[in-house]
């Protein structure tokens, strides 16, 4: 068994490397970022990188393609999914104001490997984000000059026909990125002036669609004898409301721009639910008005808007239409060069990327080369790739980050904090709420409307005993105490938090398990009738218990920032949606994702493992105490004693010159 253990014992600590937590000491508003956003700048942030190409491209495809003038029940659906996403974005970022969104989410709570895998995934969905956004503007331009753009570069420039490549090369959609990224290399001051005066115009450009669209408005257009309101039925309105989803993905630009925040426990959660009902609102009224204006079989899904109103015979509505357009995807761009620099900054600035990306421009307070290597990168995509391969590797990567965010919310919620040595040593205003007159006592919660009674029987007594055993709060992460008579012995021996970890990944799994079998359990596998419901009752039944395991545990109550309501339950449905969304994408889009995970598993194991902070801080001693000597020589004596993992304590002596009566100074907890 000796041998056995010892040959275990590097796979336990590779195990216990790849899941280290990151530590976050000292004052969480200290940064190296310029701290200058308020609530106004977040939520305009968040407007302009949910209301960009989605409003005036996606909702003429979807509504002629997939739901018809339903596409309006299709926003509404993932509205919800989305602010379900949000909500789990808001209390981390209200919690841990710091840079990295789901990457630094992912960290403090799940693990290392975790986090970067997050972090390298969002970093390619901002990529193509960015690219795939230049793509269509540069196509939104060119068909207002009827295509001048496109016809001059195939033929005095150059095109080619190759398998996943554009046929031309779009210099307009690279130039527009490298000019974004020149800009917002100039500060988060700059960035969010511009952001202010696009989404302005865009919002001016909306609400003149909404008041002259209804006035334009044909009910007509929603009889039967057009198809009517769902002419594909309720299937439509799924597979809309999965495509429709993708128009809300641009809200986590709040949550990265929490470290520049002025007082982010507030202002990101006011500015993500602001910026998602404005966007909702705007996509359903929209919708509304489109379908309202023209039949939906005749829209044009890559300028929906624009030419609804020049075939009304309105072609000067049509122009501020394209006018609008352009505007809302510049402020897309615009928030998609401003995250994904920051996150590239943070993993750097944790030692698992490249250190060339952590420094920040003494002037500006941004990361400038990370503003700039990404930008150039994003351009050359947007140069070469065509928008629909773009499109079709880009909703994966935030799915996922979406799901390990909602996983984090559910393991942070009832994991207790950890405390290091400098919150001890200088404890927190609320210290004397926190801390109990004994460690081994539980705080009982009692009613300070009752009075006190006088009780002459012994079993009176026992009454009050039993209703206060019942009422006393457990710790954080243990069973709650109306449970602990049922379930002690069986769950009674973990470590608090420990059941809640099985229990969010047996969640995960529960959700992939019923998610497919109802995806591919009738058509691909031809499961018999009895098997597929059977299977379905098991991991319906697994996801159910996974959540009430969950519940019976204690969490912790924080009221001084934003948390989630109803955990376990809102991250867990946000969970089985983004699962489920997951296996409606291509088989394709599957094969590229596990190349470009295993890329990053490359730069992790050949970089990131080895530069780790997170990992520097493990070889780093325990804990110190030093103690000061003064000899009658004069001179004073300072002896560390360093305490090892292994209890060994190494002392090392230091002589310094000094003039004072011998005593002994002793400080302890020095680091």
């Amino acid at each position: 068994m000796a041998t056995c253990s010892r040959g275990c014992a590097p796979a336990v600590r590779l195990c216990q490397r790849l899941n280290r937590l990151k530590t976050l000491d000292g004052d969480m508003m200290a940064t190296s970022l310029k701290r200058c956003l308020s609530t106004l700048d977040l939520t305009l942030m968040g407007v302009g990188g949910m209301v960009g190409s989605g409003l005036y491209v996606l909702t003429g495809t979807v509504a002629k393609d997939t739901a018809g003038p339903a596409v309006i029940i299709s926003f509404i659906f993932a509205g919800i999914a989305s602010l379900l996403a949000a909500f789990c974005y808001a209390e981390f970022g209200a919690r841990f104001p710091k840079t990295g969104s789901a990457y630094m989410f992912t960290y403090v709570s799940v693990g290392e490997v975790w986090a970067f895998l997050i972090g390298w995934n969002v970093i390619l969905e901002n990529m193509i984000g960015g690219a795939a956004v230049a793509r269509a503007w540069s196509g939104y331009l060119d068909s207002i000059f009827n295509h001048a753009i496109q016809n001059f570069t195939e033929t005095h420039i150059m095109q080619w026909n190759v398998p996943f490549l554009a046929h031309y090369p779009d210099l307009l959609a690279a130039g527009i990125l490298v000019l974004a990224s020149v800009f917002i290399s100039f500060g988060v001051q700059v960035s969010s002036y511009l952001n202010h005066i696009f989404s302005t115009v865009s919002m001016g450009v909306i609400a003149f669609i909404l008041v002259f669209g209804f006035m334009l408005a044909d009910p007509a257009n929603w009889s039967q004898e057009q198809g009517g309101f769902a002419p594909y039925g309720m299937s439509g309105i799924l597979a809309g409301s999965a495509t429709c989803f993708y128009a809300f993905v641009g809200f986590d630009v709040i949550a990265s721009s929490s470290e520049e925040a002025k007082n982010p426990q507030k202002a990101v959660p006011v500015a993500t639910a602001i910026s998602l009902g404005l966007a909702a609102t705007a996509y359903i009224l929209v919708s509304c008005v489109l379908t309202l204006i023209v039949p939906w079989r005749t829209l044009d899904p890559n300028s929906a808007l624009a030419d609804a109103f020049f075939r009304r015979g309105y072609s000067w509505a049509g122009i501020v239409v394209a006018i609008g357009s352009i505007c809302a995807m510049n402020t897309v761009l615009l928030c998609n060069l401003f995250s994904l620099p920051r996150i590239v900054y943070a993993m750097a600035e944790d030692g698992l990327f490249f250190s060339i990306f952590a420094r920040v421009n003494p002037v500006t307070k941004v990361p400038v080369n990370a503003i700039l290597v990404f930008g150039i990168l994003m351009a050359c995509m947007a140069l070469i790739f065509d928008l629909e391969a773009l499109v079709q590797f880009l909703s994966i990567g935030t799915l996922l980050a979406y799901t390990f965010v909602a996983a984090s919310v559910i393991v942070l919620r009832f994991q207790p904090e950890k405390t290091n040595s400098k919150d001890t040593a200088t404890p927190s205003p609320n210290a004397n709420a926190e801390v109990s007159p004994a460690p081994l006592e539980s705080q009982n919660i009692t009613e300070d409307s009752e009075e006190p009674k006088q009780y002459e029987s012994f079993s009176d007594k026992l009454q009050l005993v039993e209703r206060q055993k019942t009422r006393e709060r457990r710790g954080v992460g243990q069973l709650k105490a109306y449970w602990e008579p049922y379930l002690d012995r069986l769950l009674g021996d973990c470590e608090p938090g420990e059941v809640v970890a099985f229990c969010v990944m047996t969640l995960i799994v529960s959700s992939v398990s019923l998610c497919a079998v109802l995806e591919f359990g009738n058509e691909q596998l031809q499961f018999p009738v009895w098997c597929f419901a059977m299977l379905l009752v098991i991991f319906t039944l697994g996801y159910v218990l996974s959540l009430a395991l969950i519940w019976i545990h204690e969490p912790q109550r924080n009221n001084q920032t934003f948390q989630v309501p109803l955990v376990p339950l809102t991250p867990g449905a946000s969970i089985l949606f983004n699962v489920f969304l997951m296996m409606k994408l291509s088989f394709l889009t599957w094969i590229r994702f596990t190349v470009w995970i295993a890329i990053g598993l490359l730069v992790y194991f050949g970089y990131g493992i080895w530069h780790s902070k997170e990992g520097l801080r493990d070889f780093q001693p325990k804990d110190m105490a030093a103690h000061y000597v003064v000899l009658p020589s004069g001179s004073l004596v300072e002896t560390v004693q360093s305490i090892q993992p292994d209890g060994q304590v190494v002392t090392s002596a230091h002589h310094i010159s000094s003039s004072a009566a011998p005593t002994d100074v002793e400080a302890p907890g020095k680091r």
